[in-house]
């Protein structure tokens, strides 16, 4: 059976506190259970603290199979921030702007950078996804186009150098199905429209509740975790790119990304949305499966 746990982001101190809370132990500085196996849905590093502790404690796990772990986007924009061609340049400029998201992971592995390479490749070798049958793991979105694209292309779910260029230069459909599976699916707003947040900030896309179809409606009933207010009206189905819902009869998914500190993790019986918002003074979430094909709300811890 697993323990899937949320969005880690730094907090190696919480990350052991949850841990141990629900039956983990540590020996020679790798935490096990002696029934049970952890499942880390990404986001391990940045905002926190202690991110270099995190990426020691979690593949200590992963290496000695004790957990297994998947792909999350700030993992991967660590990846590609640190994939320079032979001239040591970045693959394109947006990626030589990821500096400031992953500053804070950086600064800790100053006058470590062998030791930070060594977790890049590390992190190369770790799948985007888990498909255990009775259980999904996603960092941010499961659809099942994408999924099966992935796994043509990933067969060994390996990044090679050839991959991350192609799904970096190229906006094809693996390149989209890549992303989408690690950082969702933002809705574009149509050009004459656009949101304020609160910092009086324009935004032109939201985080859309990937698992609906947004046919009928409206843009704040299919905005998820976002951070500035929607208008209620029917969205126009002239800006709809229509979408197949996620059947109720299919496997539980577990995904984070989405940062839930107000909301409750379960949203349907098979969809659990593992990230309380650690990041921002929320909570480290764990869900302890245990075979069950409905999630129980007892089972979150």
């Amino acid at each position: 059976m697993y323990d899937i746990i949320g969005d880690v982001h730094g907090q190696a101190d919480m990350l052991k506190e949850l841990l141990r809370q629900i039956g983990y132990t540590a020996k020679n500085g790798v935490y096990s259970h002696p029934e049970r196996k952890a499942i880390f849905v990404g986001d391990f590093i940045n905002r926190g603290p202690q991110s270099r502790m995190t990426l020691n404690l979690i593949r200590n796990m992963v290496d000695n199979e004790h957990a297994l772990a998947i792909l999350g986007n700030h993992e991967i924009n660590a990846i590609y921030y640190s994939f320079l061609d032979k001239k040591g340049m970045h693959l394109s400029k947006k990626w030589s702007r990821l500096r400031l998201d992953l500053d804070s992971t950086l600064r800790e592995f100053s006058g470590r950078e062998t030791e930070w390479e060594s977790y890049i490749k590390w992190m190369r070798r770790l799948p985007m996804f888990l498909d255990l049958d009775k259980i999904r793991i996603a960092h941010a979105c499961w659809r099942d186009e994408n999924i099966n694209l992935l796994k043509e292309n990933l067969p060994k779910q390996k990044l090679k150098r050839s991959f991350l260029t192609l799904v970096g230069k190229n906006n094809s459909d693996l390149a989209n199905a890549f992303w989408e599976t690690c950082k969702g699916i933002d809705f574009q707003l149509p050009k004459d429209l656009l949101v304020f947040d609160s910092k009086g900030q324009p935004h032109r896309s939201f985080r859309s509740k990937w698992w609906v179809d947004p046919s009928g409606l409206t843009f704040k009933d299919l905005s998820f975790e976002s951070r500035f207010d929607l208008p209620s009206y029917t969205i126009p189905r002239e800006i709809i790119v229509p979408g197949k819902p996620y059947p109720l009869g299919d496997p539980i998914v577990f995904f984070g990304h989405y940062c839930m500190k107000n909301s409750f993790n379960i949203i349907s019986d098979n969809l659990c949305c593992l990230d309380s918002c650690v990041s921002r003074k929320g909570r480290l979430t764990a869900y302890c499966w245990q075979g069950e094909e409905k999630l129980k709300p007892e089972n979150l811890v």
